[in-house]
């Protein structure tokens, strides 16, 4: 037989083992038994406290406490939370199934209780503590009530005993039923809607007696996050939601099994979102201010009932000029339809504070986010980054280059009309957005700087390793781009922007307060300040001319393959704005591109934005574009293009059988030196730009050909 270690705590003899006690052990032991002990206590003499207390008077003349407003940053209101206006409801106009719906989810225990559900509480608590966070709350219908009419929405200890209290003393005041009519009246659901009559004319466009099972169901999951649930924000989540309800509702035995698999299965049928339920004259923006406020920690509870007075940053003549401007540009090109759609953002690129943002044209019929959450492909408003790239390293915008055809693989990118100019300086190129200039610098200067410079710059969208980015084949997002094009006008400082200044309790306490602007240095000054000048010829002389507003400013127009997408991104010393025109359905718009309807609405929209700013220039050394005169040269037809690109084919060719390198397309002049020119700028303020001739011809861009030709196996920066 083996040995067996016998424990110090066992003794030998027979077949029975004693276990001496252990300190530890009893201590703990001992511990909890006391912590219960004096939990129970605890809850006994709330019990007692809450029996005592009195009842309310003029409870059922009581109205939800305080309004929630977003103000612009002249103060003036652009969204209040404000009640629907329609009209209460008795409770006996309530259908049957939606208030055991309610039950079911928010307060099984309702009709049991004194307002209060001790039971409840001790399992709550017991299951925060265990978990070192709030994991579940307690909170009768009749606690709801007391936090809609008289509380903040505060978490706080202090704040769950007086709703505890009011909730005690509702229930001394009023009648259960009564309790349940003030509660389906006043609990907001989303979308605008407080009571239930109100969430069915939004989200159904039905009384309430019309209603069927599942939306009655729906309206009931809605209490506990209204946004989150709410199907016009997330309808896969609110139909999940809405079988969570359904599901309660036939374990309480209110449904059978039959009712329950048929409401389950049946779809979401919404109606469309009516006109506008509240004071909301930005709506996109504020849908933006919204996602921001809960990232700082507030609730959505507390933002909608908790009488806040948000300061945003928005110019709100600004932003009504974009709204007025989006509608009236699109109607004049006859875009009138629902999908013809444009969305207009502009930001400080100074401060990063965001001044105008508009994320459609009718926010009524589609809340879709076309500035944030729409990612489409750029155009030439791509382009700036090539050129940018180029300067970088080392290039001068006088720097000549060929606009002849010019072939990459099996791709064969075009100018506008199949009009080629012959040699030009790099400023010219991007000033009439050649396709085949652009193209050409990709392949001097590589994809690699392109893509790791337009990261640096804020675009955080796939970008292939493709040459087809040089016209802007990959998609973007306006916010994206336009806050990329911020670099540009701020002197290579890229800028983060920011939509809430400040935010106030009902009682003027400051809660969040902005901090200074993140920034970070991605851009020499000096590239930007050759950027800027490269740009500023686009409005004068370039594709932009529709977008001049008789001051100082630079921008790019973009216009995707076949029209499907138009852009306007442009800059002053002081706002940055970005215009993008297209199709929800991604079809074609005919004859629109960027230099038409985008710039005009981007004309409208900085006339009104600059205004705080007067004429200012930008403060930037100065960089001198050397005249070139078109006029010497002939737009060449396209026969003798494709001779010239045979030509090209042919001396490439023989270039690579000899043992120096071939030639690049880039021919750079002997009296003029990007170093010594950079090393030579001086600080100026108010320098206009050189008069640029060009040719008379009209300036037209030519859509983006977009014909993919992978350059390798894996995208970078995705």
């Amino acid at each position: 037989m083996g040995n067996y270690n016998i424990p110090k705590n066992r003794k030998r003899g027979g077949s029975k083992r004693v276990m001496v006690d252990n300190p530890i052990l009893g201590l703990i032991t001992g511990l909890i038994v006391f912590g219960l002990g004096v939990m129970i206590a605890g809850m006994i003499a709330l019990k007692l406290y809450l029996i005592s207390l009195p009842p309310i008077k003029n409870l059922n003349t009581l109205k939800p406490n305080i309004v929630t407003t977003f103000c612009a940053s002249d103060g003036e209101v652009i969204k209040t939370f404000a009640a629907y206006t329609y009209s209460n409801v008795e409770l006996k106009e309530v259908p049957e199934d939606l208030v055991k719906a309610l039950i079911a989810t928010e307060d099984k225990n309702f009709y049991k209780h004194p307002g209060y559900d001790m039971i409840g509480l001790a399992r709550s608590m017991v299951a925060n503590v265990l978990a070192g966070h709030v994991v579940q709350g307690a909170s009768t219908i009749t606690q709801q009530l007391s936090r809609i009419l008289f509380l903040s929405n505060e978490k706080t200890f202090t704040r769950k005993i007086k709703e505890l209290q009011v909730a005690a003393q509702i229930e001394k005041t009023i009648s259960k039923d009564k309790i349940l009519e003030m509660y389906l009246n006043n609990v907001y659901l989303g979308s605008g809607a407080y009571g239930v009559k109100g969430a069915a004319q939004i989200y159904f466009n039905k009384s309430l007696n019309q209603l069927t099972l599942p939306e009655m169901a729906l309206i009931a999951g809605l209490p506990q996050a209204p946004s989150v649930y709410s199907p016009y924000n997330n309808i896969k989540l609110a139909e999940k939601r809405r079988n969570q309800v359904l599901l309660r509702m036939y374990k309480m035995k209110y449904i059978d099994k039959e009712t329950l698999d048929k409401a389950k299965k049946a779809p979401i049928k919404l109606s469309t979102m009516p006109a506008m339920y509240a004071t909301n004259r930005a709506p996109y923006f504020c849908d933006y201010v919204m996602k921001d406020l809960q990232k700082l920690g507030f609730t959505e509870d507390e933002i909608v009932n908790g009488g806040l007075r948000v300061i945003t940053t928005l110019n709100y003549r600004a932003q009504l000029k974009a709204n007025e401007a989006i509608v009236k540009n699109l109607k004049a090109w006859g875009l009138t339809r629902d999908k013809n759609q444009a969305a207009v953002f502009s930001f400080s690129p100074i401060d990063g504070r965001i001044l105008v943002y508009a994320g459609g044209k009718d926010y009524t019929k589609s809340q879709y986010d076309r500035v944030s959450q729409s990612a489409r492909p750029s155009g030439s408003a791509f382009k700036p980054f090539i050129y940018t790239a180029a300067i970088e390293k080392g290039y001068s915008p006088n720097d000549m280059i060929d606009d002849l055809p010019f072939k990459a693989g099996d791709w064969t990118p075009r100018n506008y009309g199949n009009k080629y100019r012959g040699p030009i300086p790099l400023y010219t190129a991007l000033m009439v957005s050649s396709n085949v200039c652009t193209a050409r610098l990709m392949d001097a200067i590589g994809v690699r700087p392109v893509i790791q410079l337009a990261r640096v710059m804020g675009i955080t969208t796939p970008i292939p390793y493709d040459y087809t980015i040089s016209l802007g084949s990959n998609s973007v997002k306006l916010f994206e781009m336009t806050r990329a094009y911020g670099v540009f006008a701020n002197g290579g400082f890229k800028v983060e922007p920011y939509a809430i200044e400040r935010v106030e309790s009902s009682r003027g306490t400051i809660l969040y307060e902005a901090k200074k602007a993140r920034t970070s240095k991605v851009l020499n000054i000096n590239t930007a300040a050759t950027m800027t000048a490269i740009m500023k010829t686009v409005i004068t002389n370039g594709t932009g001319r529709a977008a001049n507003i008789g001051k100082p400013a630079a921008g790019k127009t973009g216009t995707t393959d076949d029209s499907k997408d138009a852009y306007f991104i442009g800059f002053t010393p002081d706002v940055v704005t970005g215009v993008w025109v297209g199709n929800d359905d991604n079809s074609q718009m005919g004859g629109i591109t960027g230099g038409t309807v985008p710039a005009l609405i981007w004309k409208d929209v900085m006339a009104v934005a600059t205004e705080p700013y007067g004429n200012s220039d930008f403060e930037y050394p100065e960089v001198i574009l050397n005249p070139f005169k078109a006029s010497g040269v002939s737009i060449i037809p396209q026969s003798e293009a494709k001779k010239a690109m045979e030509e090209q084919e042919r001396e490439k060719n023989a270039a690579s059988e000899a043992p120096e390198p071939a030639l690049t397309p880039i021919v750079k002049p002997d009296t003029i030196k990007p170093a010594e020119m950079l090393q030579n700028l001086t600080p100026i303020r108010k320098k206009e730009t050189p008069t640029v001739e060009v040719k008379s011809e009209r300036v037209e861009e030519a859509p983006a050909q977009f014909a993919p030709i992978p350059m390798t196996s894996a995208p970078i920066g995705q």
